[in-house]
């Protein structure tokens, strides 16, 4: 449709504050989340994971890919330990509800190896939802030192997220209702501090049971006494105190009697034994730091390996499913729940299952590495767009939605791979294409002037948002006088670039050149009749051109050649300015620092752009204006509920996906490039996996095999004082 308006009433500037004056009136582009129902989306195949809970609890899991011929995830051209698992059937020895839980260390912000974790602990019990299946979130704040609530705070707005979309499993009957507590997990938030009184008494019972002693080693005679991988450990001489010592120095321990790292209490196993973990662990040690839940009530703090297996069991976790890392720890895990049960503390035995972790090409997951950026100011925070923190990609314009289907696409395995960074931006782009409305953006803008329009009067184009959700219904594109063009789409025959080339356009060029024809898509064909230069550059600055009224649309007249160069414009006054960050990967090595032992050596010094002065169509702006407003008006919002700038994406046609940015204002608009619209990395120049042969099978570049618990031993990495 088309409609004339006054020089009086359009044919002015259009800044953002006049289209602020119009979002009453205009239809703006509402962003609404709907949660799915309880499988869709859930695309994960049948794994040994799934066959493990299945055989132990006889429930069959729902929504699982069928990929035909009984593969699983784990499927690959050699048998692994983990098929073996299920080759003959277990009894059924599980009962009650199958149950999951995501149980965070609060120290740092998620990143993307949480991710996968969070999606199939969640996914799991949704398969399992004929058997009441759930999932709880559980923070694991055991060590005040390092933990903090912020970090608590952005763990639970994280989980939200990635989960969003999705049914959550309920509050349950000890539901607070409480706003720190509302998410899609099961229940309350859950904290192992809660269970501290608890994780103490179960010391005290070890102690009386001759399985516990208080040791005052000194961190170097522990690690003296420790042993290797090759030679057994030596017993500690305070290993045989009688209980009664025993018992009043952990006494003494709890009341704060003694300086941090003076004693600790040690389970006693096997100084002999072959899996370091079983070496007489420490179980706990004294911190007078105060703790960001439970203040000064505690000096003393469990270990984790102690805390986690009572943590799981009283909470009824079934099935603790754990990164591969954890795998021989599982011995310790049993040995704890197993005596926790016959004392009576606990009423059930959780089975801990190892998958591989998450591991990603050109980035790195290192928890110490991420601090690192953030604190030598690499990037700009946490949440900078190119981090691989959950609340940068969130930030960047990565939709939940995506990252989902990224982790069900990589299945679940016991085979560590290094996964090419592309499968991610392949599934941005899926997601994106789906849900994004197209419009116009011109990044480097050139001006055309239409010599033979008729004063200063619009023109009204009604298109489509989407060119296949007709639901999203039209935008109002102004054509008039003046329109911006991408400057690459015009070729200067006579200018630098034309001299360089020799005077001729570029193979396959389709655009515009001086006098010559090209569309303007939904609108009408010009032709260029004069470039106005730079007196200094001799740069292009303006073109004259004529357009062609019985061309309106997309029509070309009898008699005349289809033009076949299309290209997109915004009008000069109605359109809006805005900033475009133009973000690309972080590093440029695909493993950064394995050459150098540096891994900052091998940051990117082009992951940022950032394009001034772009010109956005006017929808984009009163999109963008209403989504700030929406926000406004609902500022405490949780879950589904809870709207970000980014949830407002756009197609630019023909630059890439983007998203509204945090930092936007009424005043300024600010976009992030979430990805290109293909990938193009392979052709980078400073990118040396384009130097290198493609190799096939991406996700299993660099895997090793892992099998069950005992081999690949490595030293508990957590300091125990």
């Amino acid at each position: 449709s088309m409609t004339q308006n006054s020089a009086s009433t359009m044919g002015v500037p259009h800044p953002l504050a006049s289209i602020k004056l119009a979002l009453s009136s205009l239809f703006i582009l509402t962003i609404t989340v709907v949660p799915s129902s309880t499988v869709h989306g859930f695309a994960y195949a049948p794994n040994f994971i799934t066959k493990i809970i299945e055989q132990t609890t006889g429930v069959t899991p729902v929504g699982l890919l069928d990929v035909g011929g009984g593969k699983t995830d784990s499927s690959t051209d050699e048998p692994s330990k983990e098929e073996d698992v299920t080759s003959t059937p277990l009894p059924v020895t599980l009962k009650g509800p199958i149950t999951t839980r995501f149980p965070p260390e609060p120290n740092g912000y998620l990143h993307l190896g949480h991710a996968k974790a969070v999606s199939f602990n969640f996914a799991v019990a949704r398969a399992f939802a004929s058997a009441d299946g759930r999932c709880h979130m559980r923070l694991d704040d055991t060590n005040p030192s390092k933990e903090d609530e912020e970090y608590v705070q952005s763990i639970l707005e994280d989980v939200r997220w990635i989960q969003r979309g999705l049914n959550p499993f309920g509050a349950g009957e000890e539901g607070s209702g409480e706003e720190d507590d509302v998410g899609p997990w099961f229940g309350n938030v859950r904290k192992t501090s809660d269970y501290f009184q608890l994780i103490y008494d179960a010391a005290v019972y070890l102690i009386e049971t001759g399985d516990a002693f208080v040791d005052e080693l000194t961190a170097e005679e522990m690690r003296e006494y420790r042993g290797s991988l090759t030679e057994p450990g030596k017993e500690s001489p305070y290993r045989n105190r009688s209980v009664e010592e025993n018992l009043e120095l952990f006494s003494k321990m709890r009341a704060g009697e003694f300086k941090d790292g003076s004693y600790v209490v040690r389970a006693k196993i096997d100084m002999a034994s072959p899996n370091l973990n079983l070496r007489d662990p420490v179980l706990y040690r004294i911190k007078h730091e105060s703790h960001q839940a439970t203040g000064d009530a505690w000096c003393i703090y469990p270990m984790y390996d102690f805390s986690h297996p009572i943590s799981d069991a009283v909470e009824g976790i079934t099935h603790s499913l754990c990164t591969l890392e954890f795998e021989d720890h599982r011995p310790l895990y049993d040995w704890v729940a197993e005596r926790m049960a016959k004392g009576g503390l606990v009423e059930c035995i959780p089975r801990q299952i190892e998958f591989s972790r998450l591991n990603l090409k050109y980035t790195v997951l290192s928890k110490r590495k991420l601090i690192k950026l953030v604190e030598d100011s690499h990037v700009t925070g946490w949440d900078d767009p190119r981090m691989p923190t959950l609340s940068g990609l969130r930030r960047r314009g990565v939709p939940p939605s995506a990252i989902r289907l990224f982790c069900e696409r990589m299945g679940i395995s016991k085979t560590d791979s290094n996964i090419d960074f592309g499968i991610l931006e392949d599934c941005v782009r899926e997601v994106l294409d789906e849900q994004s409305p197209r419009a116009f953006a011109i990044l480097d803008p050139l001006k055309v002037t239409i010599t033979n329009w008729s004063g200063s009067t619009l023109e009204d184009f009604e298109v489509p948002r989407h060119p296949k959700r007709e639901e999203l219904g039209d935008r109002t594109v102004p054509f008039g006088k003046s329109v911006y063009i991408e400057r690459s789409d015009f070729f200067d025959l006579e200018g630098p670039e034309g001299e360089a080339n020799g005077g001729r356009p570029p193979r396959g060029f389709k655009r515009l050149l001086p006098g010559e024809k090209v569309r303007l898509k939904y609108a009408y064909v010009i032709s260029c009749d004069e470039v106005v230069r730079d007196e200094t550059t001799n740069e292009p600055v303006e073109l004259k051109c004529t357009f062609y009224p019985e061309t309106r649309a997309g029509v070309t007249p009898e008699g005349e050649a289809r033009v076949k160069g299309i290209v997109q414009w915004v009008e000069a006054s109605a359109g809006a300015r805005c900033q475009v960050m133009q973000y690309d990967r972080l590093f440029k090595a695909e493993e950064p620092g394995k050459e150098s032992d540096d891994f900052t050596a091998d940051l990117n010094k082009g992951s940022l752009k950032v394009v001034k002065d772009v010109i956005v169509e006017p929808s984009v702006a009163m999109d963008a204006l209403g989504t700030i407003a929406q926000m406004r008006s609902n500022p405490d919002a949780l879950g589904n509920n809870k709207l970000y700038h980014s949830d407002l994406t756009y197609q630019f046609e023909r630059s890439g996906y983007f998203a509204l940015d945090s930092s936007s204002t009424v005043d300024k608009l600010v976009f992030n490039r979430v990805v290109t619209l293909r990938d193009t990395w392979d052709a980078a120049p400073n990118n040396k996996k384009a130097k290198q042969p493609k190799k096939q099978n991406q996700q299993n570049n660099g895997g090793r095999k892992r099998g069950g618990g005992g081999g690949g031993q490595v030293p508990v990495v957590e300091d125990a004082r």
